[in-house]
């Protein structure tokens, strides 16, 4: 049991990057962190951790074992959760990667009756459009919006939403409304940096697929923010409807073009294929399927 609490000490500062975080984290005292990893370093014979006034890093042997402890670690904690769940609880910290607008929008509201339904779970929601390495960066799961190519990961399809072409109607007064999709070579357009493809905005018309590189006056990494600035008369988007079906409902954007459709994206719970999921994983995919089995907002 000693050796099990040096090592998850001993990784709990280094993620933390501090004994005093790692102690909070842990619920124990500085003195006991620090006591835990130095009773682990005197018995490995070894110095994990590089300790100045200003910071704290892992040494070349730390680095080694880190990598060794967490796996073991992860094992420990899929051998109580697969307990738990033979018990039918869900316990535990759940780690979660969302995207950023969907995770306000969509995905905040739904946590409070989830945390009043699971008490025992511990939700750490991280909202970021990265595409993160689930195992490598220790994410029980992830909500992923995009067509999914093969991988190691097990998904499941919560709900779909597809890309619309919009703009205010103050804008289309000024600027005139596209009657192709060709036509968006003289507009101003507001473009989503992450877009997967890119500057190549693809649509499906009476006759076939439509291609169209477009020239954008403004790049962001934000869905919000290129709403806000075509809200404000500036440009076309091309935005998921769970974003701007809002603003469409309200008449500050109107869909242009709605005969030639752009891509559509599923949106899927992402896990790690493991043998034993976990019951805290489990009732979360479950509860979000319930939650998008009726969509709110127009397909």
């Amino acid at each position: 049991m000693d050796r099990f609490q040096q090592m998850r000490a001993f990784v709990a500062v280094a993620d933390a990057g501090s004994f005093v975080r790692a102690a909070d984290e842990l619920g124990l005292s500085k003195t006991a962190v620090s006591r835990l990893v130095g009773d682990l370093e005197a018995r490995l014979g070894t110095r994990l951790l590089q300790r100045t006034t200003r910071r704290l890093s892992l040494t070349p042997e730390g680095d080694v074992f880190l990598d060794r402890c967490r796996p073991l670690l992860d094992g420990v904690a899929e051998a109580e959760a697969e307990l738990s769940a033979h018990a039918g609880q869900a316990i535990g910290q759940l780690r979660l990667n969302v995207p950023v607008s969907f995770g306000l929008l969509h995905l905040a509201p739904l946590w409070p009756a989830f945390i009043a339904r699971h008490p025992k779970v511990v939700l750490d929601v991280t909202l970021s459009d990265r595409v993160v390495d689930l195992v490598d960066e220790g994410y029980d799961l992830a909500v992923r919006i995009a067509r999914l190519q093969e991988s190691s990961l097990v998904s499941r399809k919560l709900t779909s939403t597809r890309l619309i072409l919009c703009a205010s109607p103050e804008y289309l007064r000024r600027h005139g409304s596209p009657g192709h999709p060709a036509d968006l070579a003289g507009h101003a357009v507001i473009a989503y940096s992450l877009m997967a493809m890119g500057d190549q905005w693809r649509f499906d018309g009476y006759d076939g697929p439509v291609t169209v590189k477009v020239t954008p006056r403004m790049r962001t990494n934000s869905g919000d923010t290129c709403c806000a600035a075509a809200v404000q008369h500036q440009g076309v988007v091309l935005q998921p409807s769970f974003l701007v079906a809002a603003h469409l409902k309200s008449g500050a954007l109107v869909e242009i073009l709605p005969q030639f459709r752009s891509i559509e994206l599923g949106v899927y719970a992402v896990y790690p294929n493991r043998r034993h999921l976990a019951q805290k994983v489990r009732v979360l995919i479950d509860f979000l399927v319930d939650a998008f089995s009726v969509r709110a907002w127009p397909g």
